[in-house]
């Protein structure tokens, strides 16, 4: 009972920290373009993209973080090269606090082309996050008569509120070069929370949300015939908190043919001082699949068996055929 009460202490702390300090974001961070950079908005080669992710993790130890994400971007919108608008909505529960955070977002982006196969986008993000908070679950140290805890004692805690609604703006920039057929270079920096708005629970004014800085990039290049190595890394930091991910992914081109263009990846990737995670991914067509498994390796791992989240992913991308007008000149009349 005691070794359950002390987990569960780490646990509320650890929802303490991400209340402070974290937004939301996916071991699959590459495979969810509007949640890592603003300026990803459009940036692919089609005309509309969907994007799925789904995250759920500490099944092992107490009631499971689930995060859901969808998203949708355009690209060349009006007709305008370069041009490209996003929406996207995501939601987090998380233990027995049953924390909830819910997202939306629109977002826009301008790209410029640099010469050659280099491109250089910029993008900002606007929209509300509203956060509640359930205290019916939790338990506090005024509820402990000294032999163990009883729910109905009061809590003496002094909360003001159990939910908050807050505006926000998010920027980046990214930068993309096609070295090659199979050669492609990315990188991109974000700053988000840019207004660094008020979430406070006990009406404190002082405590708000810190501005997060995020940097990505990745290399993909040939290997062989059909296969290529696509190393990437990762890195964010948010008020005291950081994260820092770095990992590669193999790619195995199964088919080229048109109409059934296939390919298959496995990849594994390490994050600092919490987990490591394996990936396997696959491409058909306009569709990608992603799944991916988080094995804890934090001070966490004796309650979890090593155990983290599982985490899907879907994109779908949408070519539009252009048909091109024929052109042709009219014959005189005396012909």
């Amino acid at each position: 009972m005691r070794g359950t009460t002390y987990i569960e202490i780490i646990l509320f702390l650890m929802c303490y920290s991400v209340v402070r300090g974290q937004d939301i974001h996916f071991s699959q961070f590459y495979n969810s373009p509007l949640t890592l950079n603003p300026a990803s908005t459009g940036l692919f080669q089609g005309d509309y993209r969907f994007a799925g992710n789904y995250r759920n993790q500490w099944n092992a130890v107490t009631v499971p973080f689930s995060t859901v994400s969808l998203s949708g971007d355009m690209a060349n919108v009006f007709g305008i090269d370069g041009i490209g608008v996003g929406a996207m909505f995501s939601h987090d529960n998380t233990g027995d606090s049953k924390f909830t955070t819910t997202v939306f977002n629109l977002s826009g982006s301008y790209s410029i082309r640099l010469g050659g196969d280099k491109t250089l986008a910029i993008g900002g993000q606007a929209g509300f996050t509203n956060k509640t908070l359930s205290f019916d679950e939790l338990r506090f140290d005024a509820q402990y008569n000294g032999l163990s805890f009883q729910q109905g004692l009061p809590s003496r805690e002094n909360f003001s509120a159990n939910r908050q609604t807050f505006f926000n703006l998010h920027s980046g920039v990214r930068y993309s070069q096609q070295l090659a057929n199979r050669r492609q270079l990315e990188l991109g920096l974000g700053l988000f929370n840019m207004t660094k708005p008020k979430e406070s629970y006990f009406n404190n004014q002082a405590i708000q949300l810190d501005r997060r800085f995020v940097a990505d990039a990745s290399y993909q290049f040939d290997v062989s015939s059909a296969v290529d190595l696509i190393p990437s890394m990762f890195f964010m930091a948010q008020g005291t908190y950081f994260e820092y991910i770095v990992g590669a992914r193999g790619k195995y081109i199964l088919s080229e043919a048109v109409g059934a263009k296939q390919a298959a990846y496995l990849g594994v990737f390490f994050r600092t001082k919490d987990a490591g995670f394996i990936t396997a991914e696959y491409d058909y067509n306009n569709w990608h699949f992603g799944l991916s498994y988080d094995i804890n390796l934090s001070t966490l791992r004796q309650a979890s068996n090593g155990r983290g989240g599982i985490e899907l992913s879907a994109i779908y991308v949408l070519k539009q055929l252009k048909m091109n007008a024929e052109k042709f000149k009219k014959c005189p009349d005396y012909l």
